[in-house]
């Protein structure tokens, strides 16, 4: 007697599903708060857009345009990526050194952690005094050191972690033909930390996102993400501040999928999938 599974829904209904109750949730939301606004006499009445409908944002993001968004999210995303590429490119350095080199291991995990745990705002108070101001629509140097130091130490730890799962049979069976660290690190352990190594940068996407907006919130730019939610909340354009952010999570989300389609290609065995 074999027992039958569970029917489960496809992929395209759970995430159409997911949709519709989270901009019924948002309907819902939005309509009590009005309902309290309404309730309290001395609230302004500039209170009850703080929570938009779904209707008022896309209403926002048509009267703002694609030219806006777009002038906006090019310099953002350009510090993102660069952060992103320079931050996960020392990360997988410093690991990798750690299998040539076992004793600097205490070293490498203790500068991951110090970036990990000092607060990404005092780095940017520092950082915002340290660096140039940037020509007008180009990318600002403390939104990339910000977005690099947003992903370094996740990185760091996931290479660590995937690098030393390597099979010992393997890494013996190079070290007996006269193979050096290094070639035990090129042809085994490389190999075997792929799938974690690729999470940790699919993970590290939204992370470098959210460093590069973060870093435009400390000024020296006139262009970028952080900036125009600045300029939004002064103009109590609520509505518009809800279209960045949630364009924002779109675009982080997009480079987070990017990079698990990548993974899926690159590693398909981490999933029981044929090479």
């Amino acid at each position: 007697m074999t027992s039958e599974r569970p029917a489960r829904l496809p992929g395209w209904a759970t995430s159409v599903l997911g949709g519709v109750a989270i901009i019924a949730f948002w309907f819902l939301a939005a309509w009590l708060w009005r309902l309290g606004v309404a309730a309290d006499p001395e609230a302004p009445a500039s209170r009850a857009d703080a929570i938009p409908y779904p209707q008022d944002v896309v209403a926002s993001v048509t009267s703002a345009g694609a030219e806006y968004f777009a002038r906006h999210f090019s310099v953002t995303l350009a510090e993102a990526g660069i952060g992103y590429l320079v931050g996960n490119v020392l990360a997988l350095a410093f690991a990798s050194l750690v299998l040539v080199i076992p004793a600097i291991e205490g070293i490498v995990v203790q500068i991951a952690t110090i970036t990990y745990c000092i607060p990404i705002v005092a780095m940017g108070a520092v950082l915002i005094v340290m660096t140039p101001i940037p020509e007008a629509g180009e990318p600002a140097l403390t939104p990339i050191i910000l977005a690099g130091l947003s992903v370094f130490f996740t990185t760091v730890v996931g290479a660590l972690l995937g690098l030393k799962a390597a099979d010992r049979g393997a890494l013996d069976v190079v070290a007996v033909y006269g193979g050096s660290r290094f070639t035990q690190l090129r042809k085994v352990r490389v190999v075997a930390a792929l799938p974690a190594i690729l999470n940790a940068l699919q993970i590290a996407v939204p992370a470098a996102f959210l460093g590069a907006v973060l870093g435009e919130f400390f000024g020296k730019v006139e262009t970028g993400v952080g900036r125009a939610m600045m300029i939004a909340q002064t103009n109590v354009d609520a509505p518009l501040v809800w279209a960045l952010a949630l364009t924002s999570g779109i675009a982080a989300l997009a480079g987070y999928g990017v990079l698990g389609l990548i993974s899926r290609a690159a590693a398909p065995w981490s999933r029981g999938a044929a090479a």
